[in-house]
């Protein structure tokens, strides 16, 4: 399978690209390495991949119609991760107008430039932000998510519904994969997990919300992973899919977990949460199982030990 996957130096992105390159597909692999966060970790991310037989590797922007038309011309990708976007639900209020540009704008680029050019499946890295605060326990896909919380999950419910007309007018197969707070090595520095873990490593403070009786829905990145690609191999015409554990953790817990890997305490402001975060995460995966035969394998545990094995050999090093 010939794959072009954006947001390919990214967290999640260069995992994919690895991935895919190890089972022998080929991969396109794109990003523009904008400094969102330092361009340094996200080259040393793909490290991999430069001088790859199996990969083309080209620093391109999706918000350049003309750029991604001719780029899906000329390597005619069968299928395309799309997992390019400014992410981080904080960051982007008082954002929209970036988050509506490269989110939504950048997406249709690369939805038009599928559609010109024959490439009919289409995988979209969505977000389980979309849900906002949602009384549905666990989060279900047939919720209709009317309500995001910020821009950030407002433009990935945006290109959800794009998508729908996509499938209906030109017969793309799309398939949103909702991922639910994905962890692991090559976690960007502006998440929670490698912000606990750096910060702890450092003696610097962490603000946890509400005191850590908040909960989030763990993934690990090879579980995220495998989702993306059984995706990328099934086409379902439009569907929203769920990439979750189904097992929300406090972040207390989260938390001292950390702490025992690396063996300091952390040092903790606790205000109250912002209007932007909600309460729970919880996928339901039902859905993720019946139509992908998704599977997640990594304990909250086990998954934050070897994100705490990377950052001590990659990172504090």
């Amino acid at each position: 399978m010939k794959v072009l996957v954006t947001g390919a130096a990214g967290f999640i992105g260069s995992n994919l690209c690895d991935t895919l390159l190890a089972r022998g597909d080929e991969v396109v692999a794109v990003d523009n390495f904008n400094d969102f966060y330092d361009p340094a970790r996200k080259r040393a991310n793909i490290t991999g991949l430069a001088g790859h037989a199996g990969c083309t590797l080209v620093e391109a922007d999706i918000t350049d119609a003309a750029g991604m038309e001719e780029l899906v011309a000329n390597h005619r990708p069968e299928a395309i991760a799309h997992l390019a976007a400014y992410g981080n639900v904080r960051y982007s209020i008082g954002r929209a107008p970036l988050y509506t540009d490269v989110n939504i704008t950048g997406s249709i680029n690369l939805l038009e430039a599928a559609r010109k050019h024959d490439c009919d499946r289409f995988v979209f890295a969505s977000t389980s932000s979309a849900y906002g605060k949602t009384e549905q326990l666990p989060f279900e896909e047939n919720d209709p998510c009317n309500h995001p919380l910020a821009p950030y999950p407002a433009s990935k419910k945006a290109v959800e519904v794009l998508g729908h007309t996509y499938t209906n007018l030109h017969d793309t197969n799309f398939t949103a994969v909702r991922f639910f707070s994905v962890y692991g090595p090559r976690g960007r520095p502006d998440m929670m997990p490698f912000m606990v873990t750096d910060r702890i490593y450092r003696g610097e403070e962490i603000t946890l919300f509400d005191g850590g009786s908040m909960k989030r829905d763990w993934t690990y990145i090879d579980d995220i992973v495998a989702g993306v690609i059984a995706a990328l191999e099934t086409p379902l015409g439009y569907e929203i899919i769920n990439l979750g554990r189904g097992e929300p953790v406090l972040m207390s817990d989260f938390v001292t977990t950390v702490e025992e890997l690396v063996g300091k305490k952390a040092i903790l402001d606790t205000p109250e949460a912002p209007a932007s975060e909600p309460k729970i995460t919880f996928a339901n995966v039902d859905k993720a199982r019946r139509l992908l035969g998704y599977d997640p394998q990594t304990r909250v545990a086990d998954g934050l030990a070897r994100l705490w094995a990377w950052y001590r050999d990659e990172v504090a090093s």
